[in-house]
């Protein structure tokens, strides 16, 4: 006997109606699965319903993103204005910019690598940028990592 798409039938017990609850004693009637009294059994309760506290989706805040605690701050330095400060050229480091004025006191220092450089400087700070280096270097400066 060949099997046939109009002789297919669900398993015995696969198919249950669905539970008609509070309609009558027979099954699932009186309480419906409630329990017995309380806000849930009187009618139906938001799921984030924190009993008239605010809820925790208005108390947090709205905008999300990632802050990292670990982030290095920097005060950043181009090289044109090292050619500006420092016109003679000669040994620049984080004390120098800082009397500059070019930088603040006890923060971590960068030099970037916007603008020209024609001086020979030779620079101390924490942190280069790949062009600033080139930069100082190509102008016959040198460049020297805290």
């Amino acid at each position: 006997m060949a099997l046939k798409l109009h002789h297919l039938r669900p398993a015995p017990g696969a198919k249950t109606a669905k539970t008609r609850v509070g309609r009558g004693e027979g099954s699932k009637g009186k309480t419906a699965g409630r329990g017995t009294k309380g806000t849930k059994a009187r009618y139906q309760v938001p799921a984030g319903f924190e009993g008239g506290q605010i809820p925790i989706h208005m108390r947090l805040p709205k905008l999300k993103g990632f802050t990292n605690p670990f982030r290095e701050e920097y005060q950043v330095v181009n090289v044109e204005r090292l050619g500006a400060l420092f016109p003679e050229g000669g040994t620049v480091d984080v004390d120098a910019l800082v009397a500059a004025g070019a930088v603040r006191k006890g923060q971590l220092v960068k030099v970037l690598g916007t603008g020209e450089l024609d001086v020979a400087v030779q620079v101390t700070a924490h942190k280069f940028s790949g062009s600033a280096r080139s930069k100082i270097e190509a102008a016959g400066g040198s460049v020297t990592e805290l």
